[in-house]
């Protein structure tokens, strides 16, 4: 720990208001040494002994890739885009706009190994969102599929992932050629954020955030598999299922981390509630990386009974906080299966905090404790004043994983990164005595009722828990008299006519006045992001585009 002075329990220093993870110190290596974070994960993975089981696996087609192909082929298309007719170099940027497939995992190790910076987005964006994002990032050569490549602007030249030239490099066995040297410190990917609060800004994520990112996990998972074996159990092969797509920053980040720890993973192309259950039982999955509305469905949905989910062990949950009734709910359906809760944004790159082993999954609502290498201060947003446990205000974080910037805005880059390297989330947090994080909401989100703030995550737990309620989200109106008011927006479950008085009189019975549910809109769907974070934007526009009698 860097000073004696540190709580061991909270992990907070009194003296600089920090507070220090209380995981193991990660080794890294040396920041002066060339490596890019492919050479880093595929020198974690080995190739003496390549694993046996496939390296990917496409949950609609059954179609595969094993390890031994996945780095034949990455091989093969990073010499290829050095030669002509394309000639990416170190820096160049490469728009890539695609679903899920397993071409993209090729993808994305040819060009992090070869210096040229992955900028992936959404297929689902409009034009007008491609175009922000193609003059944000600059790219040099776009990939994608016939499907959505009319999306891009005409003047990028376009490498269709679905066609015979792009197969046929692939599988071309093109000999090997010396790799360019990369620093850490050189940009690896452009990443968006959501845009759920705000216009969409393009984060720039470094060789270096991704190597401490993979290293975490490597090291996490591989004390794993040493207690297993220390308590003379077997570990079991590891089968994860992307249900988040491999554009978002949690996709990314999770697909190097399968490739550097040798696992097996389950693409999907599109999310869809009976698919995923098709696939964990088909492809005995043992872990799923999801958001709190897919443990909703989990918890509630009769047509999970129909599958065989045994191979189930671990949901890892992020996107928003998970509370005590809904984590039970859950338990009580899969009494086996480990709920791990974390915490993470596109700025970090990864995981910035996460509950390990059993005892600490129990800490319901809690992101766990901070990831190794980190720093926290929990800082009041009115008096810039850092906090001590068990107070409220903006978690800001340091460490090697916080991003270099935002690509093309160097005033949002300095209104969010300070000069000492400390990023403001925009999260309203507080660490407690033991030293879990916990999320109340974003600062931009806070419901302003009168001289009240009232969280929407918070109404939205309660909610979760009215059996009649499928999902719901809750965002402000505005109000004469008090500023803004809690609406909900509430999917009913099938068959169920709750009304917008029982829903009032639910959550009122459970909350302090200035925070009660004061009207409420029954939809068929809560918009959400592909991470799942509910696009609150969406919700208010339509409130307040609609007469709320007839919403």
């Amino acid at each position: 720990m860097p000073s004696p002075s540190i709580d061991p329990r909270s992990g907070f220093c009194p003296t600089n208001r920090t507070f220090y993870s209380l995981r193991p110190e990660t080794p890294l290596p040396p920041e002066s040494l060339p490596i890019s974070a492919a050479e880093f994960s595929l020198s974690l993975l080995g190739s003496s002994s390549l694993p046996l089981q496939p390296a990917l696996i496409d949950a609609f087609s059954s179609a595969s890739l094993s390890f031994p192909s996945l780095l034949s082929q990455s091989s093969s298309l990073a010499t290829a885009l050095r030669s002509s007719p394309f000639y990416l170099s170190p820096g160049s940027v490469a728009f890539i706009l695609s679903p899920s497939r397993l071409e993209i995992s090729v993808l994305y190790l040819a060009l992090i190994s070869i210096g040229v910076v992955v900028s992936p987005a959404n297929p689902a964006s409009s034009l007008s969102e491609i175009s922000h994002q193609t003059g944000l990032c600059k790219p040099s050569i776009a990939f994608s599929v016939s499907s959505v490549a009319s999306k891009i602007p005409s003047e990028i030249p376009i490498l269709l992932l679905d066609s015979p030239s792009f197969t046929s490099i692939l599988s071309s066995h093109i000999p090997n050629s010396p790799l360019p040297t990369i620093k850490q410190s050189d940009t690896a990917a452009i990443l968006y954020s959501s845009g759920t609060t705000g216009r969409i800004k393009g984060v720039v994520l470094t060789h270096r955030n991704l190597i401490a990112c993979i290293a975490d996990q490597h090291m996490r998972r591989f004390e794993t598999i040493a207690e297993a074996e220390a308590a003379g159990e077997t570990p079991s092969q590891t089968v994860a299922l992307f249900t988040i797509p491999l554009f978002h920053v949690f996709g990314f980040f999770m697909l190097f981390r399968a490739i550097a720890t040798g696992e097996t993973t389950v693409l999907m192309e599109r999310f869809e509630f009976g698919a995923m259950l098709r696939a964990i039982e088909k492809y005995k999955v043992t872990v799923v990386p999801a958001a709190p509305p897919l443990i909703v469905a989990l918890a509630k949905s009769p047509e999970v009974l129909r599958f065989d989910l045994s191979s189930l062990q671990t949901i890892g949950v992020g996107g928003a906080p998970l509370g005590r009734e809904l984590a039970e709910q859950f338990i009580a359906r899969f009494p086996n299966v480990d709920l791990v809760q974390g915490y993470g944004l596109t700025e970090s790159g990864g995981s910035v905090s996460v509950t390990v082993g059993p005892e600490e999954s129990k800490m319901y609502g809690s992101a766990g404790r901070l990831s190794a290498n980190l720093e926290a201060k929990i800082v009041d947003p009115s008096t810039g004043e850092a906090l001590g446990p068990g107070q409220r205000g903006e978690l800001w974080l340091r460490g090697p994983i916080i991003m270099k910037g935002y690509v093309g805005d160097d005033e949002a880059t300095s209104s969010t990164l300070d000069r000492e390297g400390w990023l403001k989330t925009g999260d309203l947090c507080y660490i407690n005595e033991d030293g879990f994080l916990y999320i109340v909401d974003r600062l931009k989100e806070l419901i302003k009722y009168k001289a009240y703030q009232v969280p929407p995550a918070e109404l939205e737990l309660i909610l979760h828990t009215q059996p009649g309620i499928a999902d719901a989200a809750v965002v402000p109106y505005p109000d004469e008299e008090a500023g803004e008011i809690p609406m909900a927006f509430v999917v009913r479950q099938p068959g169920i006519r709750l009304t917008e008085k029982e829903i009032m009189d639910f959550v009122t019975k459970q909350v302090a006045p200035y925070k009660k549910i004061r009207r409420v809109a029954f939809v068929n769907a809560i918009p959400k992001s592909p991470a799942g974070k509910i696009l609150r934007r969406e919700l208010v526009q339509k409130a307040l585009s609609n007469p709320p009698s007839k919403l």
